[in-house]
């Protein structure tokens, strides 16, 4: 998936275990592991919002774009 979420590098830096982050959070251990391995197909922005406070981080610290191959090729005209 082109869009990779950052969620371990910032637990490490921060010290933090995923159970702490859901309780400062609020947000269920199942949903961040999801999240974490990259499953998630989308997140809210309240969400992102809860991470990036509980974190002291910047969307683009939890979110990292990728492109894969077939997303370097030309759009052809219409």
């Amino acid at each position: 998936m082109p869009i990779e979420v950052n969620l371990d590098g910032l637990l490490l830096k921060r010290k933090m275990s995923l159970t702490e982050l859901s309780d400062q959070v609020g947000i269920t251990l199942s949903n961040l592991s999801i999240l974490k391995t990259g499953k998630a197909k989308a997140i809210r922005f309240s969400t992102l919002i809860a991470l990036c406070r509980a974190l002291d981080c910047q969307p683009g610290d939890l979110l990292q774009y990728t492109p894969e191959p077939a997303d370097l090729e030309p759009v052809p005209p219409t």
